[in-house]
């Protein structure tokens, strides 16, 4: 079993700052990848940024140079710094982790989503 505890969403005005934290716990023996992914109304879900555990990032294009992924594999726990924040921005937020499980096997889990709103 695998917990995903997502936190850090909010209203914030446009040009603001959000910090998103995701904590990964349970039937983990290593982590090899953490992730952000978000759904605006009406759109499909599309990656935001991810990390793996060497400390590998990838960013969409929309988010490079705004938002900064970072992770911490002892805490299994990741972190979406956002910055210069735009109404486009306005989504759910969901972590998604990759890992290696006790028996070895490769499991992938979802948080339950956090909610980022940026007014104009």
């Amino acid at each position: 079993q695998v917990h995903l505890v997502e936190s850090g969403g909010g209203l914030v005005q446009a040009g603001g700052s959000l910090r998103l934290s995701c904590a990964a716990s349970g039937s983990i023996r290593s982590v090899n990848f953490m992730g952000w992914y978000r759904q605006a109304p009406g759109k499909q879900r599309e990656l935001v940024a991810t990390i793996n555990s060497g400390g590998t990032t990838n960013y969409a294009d929309s988010v490079k140079g705004r938002f900064t992924i970072s992770g911490d594999n002892v805490k299994k726990t990741a972190y979406l710094q956002m910055n210069s924040l735009k109404p486009e921005d306005t989504a759910v937020y969901y972590c998604n982790v990759g890992y290696l499980k006790y028996d070895y096997r490769s499991g992938n889990d979802w948080g339950q989503g956090t909610q980022v709103t940026v007014s104009s």
